[in-house]
């Protein structure tokens, strides 16, 4: 299994549990495409565009079953991109994302 992970705000997931479909965040929907980032990637994500903010979730996705894209974004680096909803049966986790008292965000140990 290949895991990408997506960061999202816990009210728009909650929401994305409750309709069985998750369709974007306002970012991915104004882009065309779900943005995701890999292990090695999510602290730079956190910190360049979450930075400081309550109350996010880390979805941890399973990219095997997936159509994923994988693209140049910042640096160069190939970020994954899916050009459609992110069905549910796709999900392996959800965890919160809390904040350190340090102001960064906790990722889960075993990342």
């Amino acid at each position: 299994m290949s895991n990408i992970y997506k960061i999202c705000d816990a009210d728009l997931w909650d929401s994305a549990e409750k309709s069985g479909r998750f369709t974007g965040a306002e970012i991915d929907l104004k882009d065309g495409f779900i943005h995701f980032s890999t292990a090695d990637q999510l602290a730079e994500t956190l910190r360049l565009h979450f930075a400081g903010r309550k109350g996010l979730r880390l979805i941890t996705v399973d990219a095997s079953v997936l159509d994923i894209r994988w693209e140049p974004a910042r640096s160069g680096d190939l970020f994954p991109h899916l050009y459609a909803d992110l069905p549910l049966s796709a999900v392996r986790s959800v965890k919160p994302l809390p904040l350190g008292n340090d102001g960064l965000h906790q990722l889960p140990s075993q990342l």
